[in-house]
């Protein structure tokens, strides 16, 4: 795993939009920003584990993009916890394009 995303995991979830700060959000982004697609299939898992309760201003996106470059992707062990939004995003995207 490549260590900007070892760095993301380190950050723990997304952050709420309620709990966000300018700081952490502009941290957030530095790293995304070095993170080359694609992700391998590990990378990939390692973020869907990241989302949080909501959008966080749009990172959530940025995750929900890289998590579907994933050569493996749609990855069905990352699709089970239909209780998250992004994840259940991710999973009706992957039947909408009919890879699932």
């Amino acid at each position: 795993m490549r260590p900007e995303i070892k760095r993301l995991l380190l950050l723990g979830p997304l952050p709420s939009e309620d709990d966000a700060t300018v700081d952490h959000l502009r941290l957030i982004e530095d790293i995304l920003k070095t993170v080359s697609k694609p992700l391998t299939n590990d990378e990939a898992r390692a973020l869907v584990s990241l989302f949080g309760s909501d959008g966080c201003f749009g990172v959530a996106w940025s995750f929900l993009h890289l998590i579907e470059t994933a050569p493996g992707w749609p990855l069905l062990d990352c699709l089970v916890n239909l209780e998250n939004e992004w994840i259940a995003s991710l999973r009706d995207r992957a039947i909408r394009g009919g890879v699932l």
